[in-house]
């Protein structure tokens, strides 16, 4: 039996998940983990674009809090974007 004809689409699956696949469950890791580590008092957006700063967190949920007037409403930990970073911490 002759190989050949096998090694070039291995060849592009191996490419495929190095340059796609992996990548993209590297980010997924990264992203339940900050999710995971969500603390009272970070400051955060959601994948709405709405920022906020956590005042409640639950098992499935975190209630934001919102604009001048304080606005407060829940959302589900997976709307989480990330984590907003004041300009003070990126300082240091």
């Amino acid at each position: 039996m002759d190989i050949k004809p096998f090694i070039l689409p291995v060849a592009f699956l191996v490419i495929f998940y190095f340059l796609l696949i992996r990548p993209q469950q590297k980010k997924d890791k990264k992203i339940k983990e900050m999710r995971k580590n969500l603390k009272v008092g970070d400051k955060i957006t959601t994948i709405g674009g709405i920022i906020g700063t956590i005042k409640k967190i639950n098992d499935e949920q975190v209630v934001i809090e919102v604009g001048s007037d304080k606005t407060r409403f829940a959302i589900t930990k997976w709307a989480v974007g990330n984590l907003v970073e004041d300009k003070e911490e990126k300082d240091k």
